[in-house]
């Protein structure tokens, strides 16, 4: 209710200190102003109750000395009114390996689930980026195009799964080229490739120097990624007769000298994540190292308030004055 209510002059409430003393010095002298007389008896007197009453008008003067301090502080609501421009846009293409051995146990529960949440993060942290998506595996392509529709990313994350519908092994190059072709005819201003993979290349009919080629002729930084532990990892080897995969522990195998010379070659880098945490701390990275340039505009609408705490204070004043010359007349 009172986010955008400010005071102009916050050093006029220093005055309210001084309510105290005028309440201590009235009781004093009130009873210092008091007459005395004696008498032998006081049957003949009938006490008003109006006499009772006569500090009322202290009381109104003081209300008003507040209201009148919280005028001086010039309250007043503020409307502010933000207009962000973007300066400078980013066009991010995440590609993504799900080939059977991105079920590998050794990030949790599995490395494509642990994808998913990190990937997730990174999407709704950019709300002024353009975002698409490649998948790949013995073969590539676009899940979905660039847009600035999160919820559409989002959805499509969260619908990477694992199907034989995709020719087996990893095409590293395959997913590269698909991913540049996405981008090669974007007008942002930065061009990105996320590209995320736990093995080596070993299938597909581009080769992955060719689309690392085809990445720097269109000024394309790309991030590489390799994923999984080092030494053995629990992973699937074959599918059981009811359906579900046949788990062993296998060597972890990734070509990172192929992933770094991909990254170094167009100014990207080169990472790799051996468990949830560092995963996480990856895209974090990433997100810090590309950020879209915004400039925001703020406009600043005030409503002064201070009439309304003059008016309360002149009529508790009229108030006080009506009653100190009507009623309390005769007890002045």
């Amino acid at each position: 209710m009172f986010e955008n209510f400010t005071f102009e002059n916050p050093s006029w409430f220093w005055l309210l200190l001084a309510i105290p003393l005028a309440i201590f010095w009235y009781w004093n002298k009130r009873g210092k102003q008091t007459a005395t007389l004696k008498i032998s008896s006081t049957k003949g007197f009938t006490k008003s109750p109006l006499a009772q009453l006569r500090p009322l008008l202290f009381i109104l003067k003081m209300l008003a000395l507040v209201f009148l301090i919280i005028a001086m502080a010039r309250p007043r609501t503020v409307d502010v009114t933000t207009k962000v421009k973007k300066t400078e846009g980013i066009d991010i293409i995440m590609a993504v390996d799900i080939s059977a051995s991105m079920l590998a146990r050794d990030l949790q529960p599995n490395r494509l689930e642990a994808l998913k949440e990190v990937a997730n993060d990174f999407v709704v942290g950019r709300p002024n980026d353009r975002i698409g998506l490649v998948i790949y595996a013995g073969e590539s392509y676009t899940k979905t195009p660039l847009t600035s529709d999160k919820s559409i990313i989002i959805n499509a994350i969260n619908d990477l799964q694992y199907t034989q519908d995709i020719q087996g092994g990893t095409a590293i190059g395959m997913g590269l080229a698909t991913s540049v072709n996405k981008l090669k005819n974007s007008k942002a201003e930065s061009k990105v490739i996320i590209l995320l993979t736990d093995g080596e290349n070993n299938a597909g009919f581009i080769d992955p120097a060719t689309a690392t080629q085809l990445a720097t002729e269109y000024d394309i930084k790309t991030y590489t990624i390799g994923v999984g532990s080092n030494g053995m990892a629990l992973s699937p080897v074959g599918i059981k007769p009811n359906g579900q995969f046949q788990y062993r522990n296998t060597e972890v195998k990734i070509d990172e000298d192929l992933l770094k010379t991909i990254a170094q070659s167009n100014g990207g880098k080169y990472f790799r994540a051996t468990d949830n945490e560092k995963f996480q701390s990856i895209y974090e990275e990433i997100d810090a190292l590309e950020k879209t340039e915004i400039e925001e505009f703020k406009f600043y609408n005030y409503g002064e308030k201070y009439r309304l705490f003059l008016l309360i204070a002149a009529g508790l004043l009229f108030v006080e004055f009506l009653l100190k010359y009507t009623l309390f007349r005769s007890f002045v």
